[in-house]
């Protein structure tokens, strides 16, 4: 086993692996963004070294820096957590060429399954059902008119690199095509810098599955349980629960389909494949070749560490278990509890958590980056913690996360604490027929923005199952208050939230009149668009697929 680890993360994911590397007598390095300073996840490390700047390119996606950080640190090895550089092969090569060791997928595995159009392929070939689509890139609209008269609408166009709902544009007639093509190539190239994509069936009510997998090696795949991942809002999973309510009896198909793609692939180390399943059948979706956000039901529910089962299969120590080994002991559930405002669009709120308390008792646990008093930048997601309930069936686990999200106490940043209840009570949930599209189809989230708009209720509390819930107490940094706010003054455009640089309407000179369109950014699936104020010359301050804060100037107009 290795003597210390430099986590190449921040916040919830970094504070979960250190934890683990603790109990396996590993030290920890922390690194930590000039937003960071402090952090938690600095906390619990036995060292911590800055990564100078706040932004994103300058830090958490910094390779250089990271790896410097760990050769200064004298860390054996690096764990990158989950989102940033998880899933990057040119990271991990940078890692191995340092003489580190990379716990993930080979560099060569994340290139090919990274790639959906590569992997969709490796599951055709390995004998995995696909959604019906093509298997090259599509570089005309034509095509897709071809495709979708051959197959029926609707059809989604979709980024080679991409996933977890970006790049996605669905058709659902002829007259939609081209939009949808266009959007999905202009989301390819801000998110993922290629502008690559393909086109398959869209599956308009599907559940959306998944599989862990575990591999020692090429050809010792594992599979660790299904997991239900379908209540979902633009794309983005809300809960996630194993095992699968009403598929049971599929499950042990879709994992040995998930091991047979590995095995096709040299799959090693953790990773997770996705699946959508329309009624009994179900298709390959995509490869997640790192640990996902909601790996803690899987942990719940089969008794596994996946982080310990990762620094295990990175150093070459032998696992322990085997397959037969693997049975599952009642049901988990966890619900991701994000500081957004479900009153204004989930819009995220940034600030400082001025009261923060965790539920506890039988059955449940918490995993989360921040504790009272810390400060949630804005300049990074808007992830607080991650609430996991385990019960011996769905139904008491179900009511334990009911428990525990009333116990939540959070007060200075706004949270999603309330929208979970209420998808806990949806009656599809309930009975376990939800699919990817209950939260669109029942509305079961309209009635927050409702109450917090008409309801003679304090801004920022919603009437849950007749008890008053706090949505948003706002302690909003300086600049997400300015951006809510408006622009600070005439002809400074200001960005309303955080999120990506999508599209640009304009280039530094142009001349534009007020209400012309200027900049698109995209956050949490949505796409909002920045209108110039008033007549002038433009003079941008940022560059396509910049992320951006609340607050932030993007642009002058003089």
């Amino acid at each position: 086993m290795f003597s210390k680890v430099l986590i190449a993360n921040r916040a919830e994911i970094a504070v979960r692996v250190a934890r683990t590397c603790k109990d396996l007598g590993v030290a920890t390095v922390a690194v930590y963004s000039d937003a960071d300073e402090g952090a938690r996840h600095t906390r619990l490390a036995d060292d911590a070294l800055q990564l100078p700047g706040t932004a994103s390119a300058d830090t958490y996606l910094n390779i250089p820096a990271l790896v410097d950080a760990a050769g200064a640190s004298g860390a054996e090895a690096i764990h990158p957590g989950y989102g940033f550089l998880s899933e990057n092969p040119s990271f991990a090569e940078a890692v191995i060429a340092a003489g580190l060791v990379w716990i993930g997928p080979p560099p060569e595995v994340l290139r090919a399954v990274g790639d959906k159009i590569s992997a969709r392929r490796i599951a055709e070939s390995a004998g995995v059902p696909v959604v019906p689509g093509l298997l090259e890139p599509v570089e005309d609209p034509a095509v897709v008119l071809n495709f979708a008269a051959e197959h029926g609408y609707p059809i989604a166009v979709k980024a080679a690199g991409g996933g977890g709902g970006r790049g996605l544009k669905v058709a659902r007639d002829a007259d939609e095509v081209d939009e949808a093509f266009a959007g999905a190539r202009r989301e390819a190239q801000a998110y993922f810098g290629d502008d690559r994509v393909y086109v398959e069936r869209y599956l308009d009510s599907p559940k959306h599955l998944e599989v862990q997998i575990l591999a020692a090696g090429p050809d010792d795949a594992l599979w660790l349980g299904v997991r239900d991942c379908s209540l979902q809002r633009r794309h983005q999973k809300l809960v996630e629960e194993t095992p699968p309510p009403r598929l049971s009896e599929r499950a042990a198909d879709m994992g040995h389909a998930a091991v047979a793609l590995a095995k096709a692939v040299g799959y090693v180390n953790a990773g997770t494949v996705e699946m959508l399943v329309d009624g009994s059948d179900f298709y390959f979706l995509e490869v997640n070749a790192r640990l996902q956000v909601e790996h803690t039901v899987t942990e719940e529910v089969f008794g596994v560490d996946l982080v310990a089962a990762q620094l295990l299969i990175a150093a070459g120590d032998e696992l322990g278990f085997v397959q037969s080994d693997l049975s599952g002991r009642g049901h988990a559930i966890e619900c991701r509890i994000n500081a957004e405002d479900p009153g204004r669009g989930f819009a995220p709120t940034p600030g400082k958590l001025i009261r923060y308390v965790e539920p506890s008792g039988p059955g449940v646990r918490v995993d989360s980056g921040y504790g009272p008093g810390d400060q949630l930048p804005a300049a990074y997601d808007s992830l607080l913690a991650k609430v996991i309930c385990h019960g011996s069936n769905r139904e008491e686990a179900r009511k334990r996360m009911l428990r525990a999200l009333r116990e939540m106490e959070i007060v200075g940043v706004g949270s999603t604490v309330a929208a979970h209840e209420l998808l806990l009570r949806e009656p599809s949930f309930v009975e376990g027929s939800h699919t990817t599209t209950t939260v669109e189809e029942t509305g079961v989230l309209d009635s927050l923005l409702a109450q917090t708009t008409d309801a003679p209720q304090p801004e920022g509390v919603l009437l849950v199952d007749g008890r008053p819930v706090s949505l948003w107490n706002p302690a909003m940094s300086d600049s997400a208050t300015a951006a809510v706010s408006g622009a600070v003054s005439a002809g400074h455009v200001i960005a309303p939230m955080q999120g990506t640089v999508l599209k640009l309407w304009v280039t530094d000179g142009d001349t534009v009149k007020a209400g012309d369109p200027l900049i698109v950014l995209e956050a949490m699936k949505m796409e909002t668009t920045i209108d110039a104020d008033q007549e002038g010359s433009v003079s941008l301050r940022v560059d396509l697929g910049d992320s951006v804060v609340a607050g932030q100037l993007l642009a002058v107009i003089a």
